[in-house]
């Protein structure tokens, strides 16, 4: 009775034992098919990593939705994308239908010579060269004035006031006492005190041919123009060597152009120029650029260029605000868009548009910049492709892919290209 006991429980043992085999087994089997289930799916279907927001790249999603950013709809990233490695080696890939929902437009490095010359602000200046101070060559009083003002345009030679000059008469009767005696080398010793006393030789020539002494004078404007200052007023006491008005020319002007630092190496001195006033819209100017001034402006980081033109009949006046264009064309250059230029402030990018739908950043050194384009001195060849709008976007997706830029030496060869597209497809 014990040994058929016995028997019964070695089989329930062993059937015990074969279930928990078998559900061991079965859960084994299942964990191992889930674990391939997400390796390697379904023939023909693509594995997804995560979801972003292509304006906002940086933000990954586990499941498919609306942006909570933009209110768009999520977009998927594959695991077949390509890895860094394959991203840096080919620029990282954009499904075509998102760079068509972006607006990409695409641009063809090309020849050509910048559209446009420089252009900068003028301000109309007296001429600094061109200026003359009357000052009193003696102690003295002032008899009468003119009625000048500061402002008034005058002529060559015109009167400003009277002087009384006590000190000169005695000089001058002991001079023409001397001329009495026909003594030569007295006479020119005499002369010579007066000149030195102040004199000038018109007023000894007066007081010779009148034989009298003369010791008011009347000071005149030695050129004619624009009085600056007038310091002398009837009645006043005026001191040897004071300046009494000062007086600046109006038959050449300064025309000084504000020209931005960045630009400061594409001009040059006796380079021509063409100025527009906003006084005279419909007249154009000839000139010449005299002079670049050495200093940069610390507030508007411009430097000044000045031109001196002819101002015939003085319609020109101080004051006056027109423009200067440089003139004198460029040397064909490498252009590219100036919005496809990604300026990080360390170094300058373009957005590659390569084949199949892939995007590589390259750097580039740029120079000249006008008209809506701008010079490529190194780093891209001619009639390689670029985005010229939206690569911002582009360049966020780039730098979250690994894709690093190609550098400046490893522009291909123009030789090298296909055929250029047109620009701004």
């Amino acid at each position: 009775m014990s040994g058929f006991r016995n028997n019964r429980l070695g089989v329930a043992i062993g059937v015990l034992a074969l279930v928990g085999i078998g559900v061991g087994a079965g859960v084994f089997l299942g964990r191992q098919g889930d674990q391939a289930g997400v390796a390697a799916p379904n023939a023909g279907e693509r594995r997804v990593l995560y979801y972003y927001d292509p304006m906002y790249p940086d933000r990954k999603f586990d499941k498919p939705g609306q942006s909570p950013f933009m209110n768009m709809a999520l977009v998927a990233k594959y695991a077949d994308d390509g890895g860094p490695a394959e991203a840096a080696a080919a620029g990282v890939r954009i499904d075509p239908a998102l760079t068509q929902n972006l607006g990409l437009r695409i641009a063809v490095a090309r020849m050509g010579t910048l559209g446009g010359d420089l252009a900068a602000t003028a301000v109309v200046d007296f001429n600094q060269r061109d200026v003359a101070l009357v000052q009193a060559r003696a102690d003295g009083f002032v008899q009468r004035v003119y009625n000048r003002a500061p402002g008034d345009v005058i002529a060559a030679g015109a009167p400003l006031a009277d002087l009384l000059i006590p000190s000169w008469g005695g000089a001058q009767g002991e001079y023409l006492a001397v001329r009495r005696t026909g003594e030569t080398s007295l006479i020119r010793a005499a002369r010579q005190r007066l000149v030195l006393l102040g004199m000038s030789d018109a007023l000894i020539t007066s007081v010779e041919q009148s034989g009298r002494p003369r010791t008011v004078i009347t000071l005149t404007s030695p050129i004619g123009g624009a009085i600056r200052t007038l310091s002398v007023r009837s009645g006043m006491t005026v001191a040897q060597g004071m300046t009494l008005a000062e007086v600046s020319g109006l038959s050449t002007v300064w025309l000084n152009a504000a020209i931005p630092e960045t630009l400061a190496g594409q001009v040059r001195t006796g380079q021509g120029v063409e100025v527009t006033l906003s006084a005279f819209p419909s007249e154009r100017f000839a000139g010449r650029l005299t002079a670049l001034l050495p200093e940069v402006s610390g507030d508007s980081r411009t430097l000044t260029g000045r031109v001196e033109m002819p101002n015939r009949g003085g319609r020109l006046r101080p004051g006056m605000y027109g423009q200067i264009v440089f003139g004198g064309g460029g040397a064909p250059a490498l252009l590219v868009p100036s919005e496809a230029v990604i300026r990080t402030g360390t170094r300058n990018l373009v957005m590659l548009a390569l084949a199949e739908g892939r995007y590589q950043p390259a750097q580039v050194r740029v120079g000249r910049e006008a008209g809506g384009q701008t010079e490529i001195l190194a780093g891209l060849a001619v009639g390689e492709r670029i985005i010229a709008s939206g690569q911002f976007l582009i360049d966020s997706e780039a730098s979250l892919s690994g894709v690093e830029a190609r550098p400046i030496d490893g522009a291909a060869t123009p030789q090298a290209q296909a055929t250029p597209m047109e620009a701004d497809q």
